[in-house]
């Protein structure tokens, strides 16, 4: 049996209750915390590509995962996740059509 290869997901989030809306994202409770994680989420190529919508309360992620049920186990560990700041809103598989994302 060979190993199922990582596939491509598009996540997005929403701010969750207990986001401040009177606060920039970097002064939001545990943001170093949050950024610490995400950071290491790219480092091991887990988080292609990330970032808010502009003008919105959502963010969207590009995952590499075998399925979703590693995407939700590696995001909710998470510190916003965890403490409300953040909540997953959707998760779908994404095929790349155009362009490319670099090398593995």
């Amino acid at each position: 049996m060979t190993a199922m290869s990582p596939k491509l997901f598009a996540v997005t989030s929403s701010r969750g209750p207990r986001w401040k809306d009177d606060l920039p994202m970097e002064e939001q409770d545990h943001w170093r915390q949050h950024a610490d994680f995400m950071n290491g989420l790219v480092a091991d190529r887990f988080v292609l590509l990330g970032g808010p919508l502009v003008g919105t309360p959502e963010v969207l992620l590009i995952v590499q995962a075998k399925d979703e049920a590693e995407v939700e186990a590696r995001l909710a560990r998470d510190v916003w996740r965890a403490n409300g700041l953040l909540h997953t809103h959707q998760i779908r598989p994404w095929w790349l059509r155009l362009g490319t994302l670099g090398d593995p």
